[in-house]
């Protein structure tokens, strides 16, 4: 006999975590997730069905269980398994000259990890020991990971209660080349950016922002890590987000979609100069599952798709669809929709104040849309439809979406 869904939150609560399942019984987001396939998630019980519109944060950007990867991974299973992450492997390599070939500038070697915090750690051991420096620069707000190294990167929030925060970790405002610019000295290993800062709510960049970044990075001689661990692999309407902005880093962090859902993977892309590092003694760094042969080939399936001209065609003209719809919603809701930050189908909808986006997120959940409001600036909900959903789907996420408003608009004024 299944257990009821009161039955599964208390075995969470007793072995898993009682702070969260406190947070989602009083929130009266009582959601456990049960069948899930495509844009869809269903809660356990098979009572309510969610369009999922947070793709946690990414994962889930070619839907739930997509046949092509599910068929692939089945097929892998006859064959393969996770290999010895000590030893050379095929899988390894090609899907590694398969981020080489599609990833831009000259970035050529990859390391693989399991998580993105493991791939943020990865990047910033790779620039401390590139430059002999000690010091990292982040952006207030910013979020990077859970991990030793990562976590300090982000806010103090995250840091100080593991005791992780340190002077070597330093943060400016997001798009501010001046204060950057101030603060990076030549103790500085490396900068580390997210192309667009999810969980501080996707402030959209200035066009420049990144060129000029740098180009202060090459004055300091430090190093520029881009993180698109949620940004990349086709989210923004081009492969890889930082490819708007015409800027090619020294290390490009990715993770989330690249797992296609079904099998963790990240992946840490170098340039050549800096693989130095491991020739000397190749095993300085390792992970067990990191590239682990299974998440190679669901990986290298990811890529196949979300290469694809057509693919990406098709999620520009959805963004368009979105923009136009998001538009409407703003003037309709002009006061509590304050702005819509976009950048192909990464979009924050920042409302009015901080109260708010934990509101529509209750909101959205009534109306059938799965989404969560960011981390560290909470009038923003989060929203990332999944890439391959159809233009009629793309309608109706509207449409629940302006019935959200209302209920949140109405729980407001009462």
């Amino acid at each position: 006999m299944n257990p009821s869904k009161d039955d599964i939150f208390d075995l969470f609560s007793r072995y898993v975590s009682s702070g969260k399942t406190r947070f989602f019984r009083e929130a009266g987001i009582d959601f456990v997730f049960g069948k899930r396939e495509g844009p869809f998630v269903w809660d356990i019980d098979g009572k309510r069905r969610l369009i999922d519109c947070h793709c946690n944060g990414g994962v889930f950007n070619l839907g739930h269980r997509h046949p092509e990867i599910v068929e692939l991974l089945r097929d892998a299973l006859s064959r393969v398994d996770i290999g010895n992450h000590h030893f050379v492997s095929q899988y390894r390599a090609q899907l590694a000259e398969k981020l080489a070939a599609l990833t831009p500038g000259n970035l050529q070697y990859t390391i693989f990890g399991v998580s993105g915090g493991e791939a943020i750690d990865t990047a910033i051991k790779i620039a401390r020991g590139a430059t002999g420096r000690r010091k990292i620069l982040s952006v207030k707000g910013a979020y990077h990971g859970h991990t030793g190294l990562a976590v300090a990167t982000g806010d103090a929030k995250y840091s100080q209660p593991f005791l992780s925060d340190s002077p070597d970790f330093v943060q400016v405002p997001f798009n501010d080349v001046a204060a950057l610019t101030q603060t990076l000295t030549e103790e500085f290993a490396a900068v580390i950016l997210e192309t667009i800062p999810a969980t501080l709510g996707m402030p959209i960049p200035d066009s420049d922002y990144f060129q000029k970044v740098h180009q202060v990075c090459r004055q300091r001689g430090s190093l520029l890590i881009i993180d698109e661990v949620q940004s990349g692999l086709g989210r923004t309407g081009k492969l890889w987000a930082i490819s708007h902005f015409d800027t090619v880093p020294d290390i490009l962090v990715t993770g989330k979609g690249l797992s296609g859902g079904l099998y963790p993977i990240t992946a840490t892309i170098i340039r050549p100069e800096l693989e130095i590092l491991f020739q000397d003694d190749p095993f300085i760094h390792i992970s067990t599952f990191g590239g682990s042969e299974l998440g190679c080939l669901v990986a290298s399936k990811v890529l196949d798709i979300t290469r694809q001209r057509e693919f990406l065609e098709h999620v520009n003209r959805l963004a368009n669809i979105f923009a136009d719809g998001l538009d409407t919603l703003r003037q309709r809701f002009e006061g509590f929709l304050v702005d819509v930050r976009q950048k192909g189908l990464m979009i924050g909808l920042k409302m009015a104040d901080e109260r708010l986006g934990p509101v529509m997120t209750r909101a959205c959940f009534e109306t059938g849309l799965l989404c969560v409001f960011a981390g560290n600036d909470t009038s923003v909900v989060q929203f990332l439809p999944p890439l391959i959903i159809d233009e009629t789907l793309a309608q109706e996420i509207l449409q629940r979406l302006h019935q959200a408003f209302q209920i949140g608009q109405e729980f407001i004024s009462s």
